[in-house]
C-alpha cells in the first residue's frame, strides 16, 4: 500500500464513521482503528461494493446495510466460562463477598450474545446468591441481546462449555442446567429471571446504576486509550466500594487514571476491588 493509498483509506474511514455517527447515532470514532479496518474491509467485500466510500453511500440510505455493518463491527469472541480461572476466582474470591449484601447488583456490560451472563447466573445459582441478585446485561448490538434472551447456544459447543465449568469449579452435571432442543442446547430460563438485557452505549450513554460486581471482558481491547478510559471512568462511577471489577485477560486498569483506586484480588487475573478513597 503506497503513502497516497493509505492517507485515502484514512480520509474514507474517518468520513464512513463520521457519517455513522451523524445518521444512526453510533460512535465507532474512538475504536482501535487496526481492528476496526478491517472488520470494514470484510464489510465492503461482503455487501459486493468496491470502496469504502461506497459503502457509506449504501448505508446512508439502507438502515439494512448498517444492521449488518453492527453486526460485524460488534462482533465479540465469547463462550460460557471463559477462561476458567476467572470465573473460579469470582466464586472463591468475589461471590462469598456478595453474601454480606441483602441485595446485590452485577452489570455484565457488553455481553454480546450472553454465553457469559448466563454464566455468571450458573455460578450465582450455585452459591445460593441468584433469588437476591439482578444482573444487567447491555450491549451495543440488539440482536445480540435477542440471542442473549433467548438462551440456546450450539449443542456442539457444550463440550467446550462443560469443560469449562468444570475448570471454574462447577459443583453439578452441566447438562442439567439445559435441555437439547435440535440442534441447540435451550438453558433454563429460570437462571435469567431476574436478568435485564437492554442496549447500552459504553462511548455515550450515561451511568444507570450502582453495582457491587461489574464485568467488562474483551471488550476495551476494541477501543482506542481514550474511549477506554471514558469507559473504565463508566465502570468508576457505577461500582459501589469495596465492589469488584473484573477484565479480559489482555486488558488492564493499567495506566488509567482511576488505576490507584483498585487493588488485584487474584494473582494472574483482572480481577480487582474499588477502595475507599
Amino acid at each position: 500500500m503506497t503513502g497516497a493509498t493509505a492517507e485515502l483509506d484514512e480520509i474514507e474511514t474517518g468520513l464512513l464513521l463520521e457519517a455513522i455517527h451523524r445518521r444512526y447515532g453510533y460512535d465507532f470514532r474512538g475504536y482501535a482503528r487496526g481492528s476496526l479496518e478491517r472488520r470494514l474491509r470484510r464489510s465492503v467485500q461482503g455487501e459486493s461494493v468496491r470502496t469504502l466510500s461506497q459503502l457509506q453511500g449504501r448505508l446512508l440510505r439502507d438502515p439494512l446495510v448498517m444492521e449488518r455493518l453492527l453486526e460485524d463491527l460488534t462482533v465479540s469472541v465469547t463462550a460460557m466460562f471463559r477462561d476458567p480461572p476467572f470465573f473460579g476466582a469470582l466464586r472463591e474470591t468475589v461471590l462469598p463477598r456478595l453474601r454480606t449484601y441483602p441485595f446485590v447488583r452485577i452489570w455484565n456490560a457488553g455481553c454480546a450474545s450472553g454465553e457469559e451472563t448466563w454464566s455468571l447466573a450458573i455460578l450465582l445459582h450455585e452459591a445460593g446468591l441468584l433469588a437476591r441478585t439482578r444482573i444487567y446485561a447491555t450491549d451495543l448490538n440488539e440482536e445480540g441481546l435477542a440471542r442473549a434472551r433467548d438462551g440456546a447456544f450450539p449443542l456442539a459447543k457444550m463440550r467446550e462449555y462443560t469443560a469449562g465449568y468444570i475448570g471454574a469449579g462447577g459443583q453439578r452435571d452441566f447438562s442439567s442446567y439445559y435441555r437439547v432442543d435440535g440442534d441447540r442446547a435451550r438453558f433454563d430460563p429460570a437462571l435469567v429471571e431476574r436478568a435485564l438485557f437492554a442496549r447500552h452505549n459504553l462511548v455515550s450513554d450515561a451511568p444507570f446504576n450502582e453495582f457491587h460486581l461489574i464485568v467488562c471482558r474483551n471488550v476495551l481491547i476494541y477501543f482506542g486509550k481514550a474511549l477506554q478510559n471514558r469507559a473504565l471512568g463508566l465502570f468508576d462511577e457505577s461500582l459501589h466500594v469495596f465492589g469488584a471489577l473484573g477484565l479480559g485477560r489482555r486488558e488492564s486498569l493499567a495506566g488509567s487514571p482511576g488505576a490507584r483506586s483498585y487493588e488485584r484480588l487474584v494473582p494472574g487475573e483482572q480481577l480487582y476491588r474499588k477502595r475507599p478513597r
